[in-house]
């Protein structure tokens, strides 16, 4: 399987495959195809894979394409403005996600839900409880809010990250969701209450535009209750 992703503010991903090739998505991803392009809406798993996209916020069945007699082409489009990114996902290689992160990936790659080790904490973390695994071997398409920031870390190197802005890091990476200190600070900071801490070795992608930031902005200048 061939890819290139084109676009900035809203990208896309064509895919060029061989003919027997598959690919998996959410429904709603794609955005154009060849004639050839074979669709199957599939729980992916069975009813263990439906529960574990329901928690991490993702829809409940997947949809695989299949190039039937020959050489296919699909396209798959971000949903919100923002970066596309591609893994290379192996054993020894998994990636950790946001929710809601997964665009499209080859059939062979796996994604399960993934918890904080800490359950409270998690609780209480907001965006940082649950998040996506992706194992196996082939390529996964991400999609992330605004534009990607990443640092590599050395063994016991921490960063501290507003929880939303994580948008995915190895799974060698350790990941905590801590309190900001002080009661003026979590009140009047203006920067919520939970920070994520994550710890090294591995690498981290940050999103610099979390939709949940943008949805808050634009509160404010929301019409409320009934205007007749």
């Amino acid at each position: 399987m061939r890819y290139e992703i084109k676009g900035e503010t809203l990208p896309v991903v064509i895919c060029h495959l061989e003919g027997g090739e598959q690919m998996v998505n959410e429904g709603g991803s794609m955005a154009w195809m060849s004639p050839n392009m074979k669709m199957e809406t599939t729980t992916n798993g069975g009813l263990g894979k439906v529960f574990g996209r329901m928690f991490s916020g993702e829809k409940l069945f997947l949809n695989r394409y299949t190039a039937m007699g020959g050489n296919g082409m699909i396209a798959f489009a971000s949903s919100f403005p923002g970066s596309v990114r591609a893994f290379q996902i192996s054993p020894g290689n998994e990636i950790i996600a946001q929710k809601c992160a997964f665009l499209a990936s080859e059939a062979s790659v796996d994604c399960s839900i993934h918890f904080t080790k800490k359950f409270s904490a998690g609780l209480f973390g907001g965006e940082g409880f649950i998040l996506q695994k992706f194992s196996g071997n082939g390529i996964l398409f991400a999609e992330f809010d605004g534009h990607v920031i990443e640092y590599d870390l050395q063994p016991g190197q921490q960063i501290v990250i507003d929880t939303g802005h994580l948008a995915a890091m190895s799974s060698s990476c350790q990941m905590e969701i801590v309190s900001v200190p002080g009661v003026k600070n979590m009140l009047f900071g203006g920067e919520g209450i939970f920070n994520t801490v994550v710890t090294g070795p591995g690498h981290v992608w940050l999103q610099t535009m979390p939709i949940s930031n943008v949805a808050g902005a634009l509160r404010p200048y929301l019409p409320t209750g009934n205007t007749n």
